[in-house]
């Protein structure tokens, strides 16, 4: 089946039970979460309906990969110093939010991580990237908070998102500053 969006583009069609499509772009390629019984004709009538979006999208990722291409790798001193820092600041940040959320946590551990800024157990331990203490404070609370409020919520349910907004109502602005910028410091990471 074709359409008109970059010819360069694969598309990957996800059939589950699921009722609604939805699609997201990763790595350069379409991923279409469809219902099992979709016909591909809908998939794709879906997927160009959407490309003004796909195609907005598509030259970001490229901007942000070649902007990655164009920097050199954090040697390990510079990932040791990182780390060093962000365990000087990430747990002060914890200690700060965690009764204003009323939550408690157990271990905190700061990670070269390639691929997550936070994440937290059922167990309450909680793990972030040492590359955090390169951004701006902001940016190291919003991921703190929003690990801690799922000490409440282990799930990205509009509880949990209403939850985070209570205690940081600029969570949105720094959540997309990180999402826009930080891909390039993850980029920078050795192989």
């Amino acid at each position: 089946m074709s359409f008109n969006i970059k010819t360069d583009v694969k598309v990957n069609i996800i059939r589950s039970n699921r009722k609604t499509l939805s699609i997201q772009l990763k790595s350069g390629e379409i991923i279409a979460r469809a219902p099992l019984r979709m016909k591909d004709k809908e998939i794709y009538s879906f997927i160009e309906s959407k490309k003004s979006w796909i195609e907005k999208n598509l030259a970001k990722m490229e901007e942000r990969e070649k902007a990655i291409s164009e920097v050199q790798p954090f040697t390990q001193e510079e990932i040791n110093a990182h780390a060093e820092k962000a365990k000087q600041i990430i747990p002060e940040r914890v200690r700060y939010y965690a009764p204003k959320i009323g939550v408690t946590y157990n271990r905190i551990t700061i990670r070269c991580q390639r691929t997550r800024w936070g994440s937290c157990s059922s167990k309450g331990n909680l793990n972030f990237n040492c590359l955090l203490a390169l951004f701006p404070l902001e940016v190291i609370d919003s991921v703190v908070v929003h690990e801690l409020c799922h000490r409440k919520h282990m799930n990205h349910s509009p509880q949990f998102y209403a939850e985070i907004e209570k205690v940081f109502p600029e969570y949105k602005k720094w959540h997309k500053w990180l999402s826009d910028n930080g891909g390039v410091y993850m980029g920078r990471l050795p192989k």
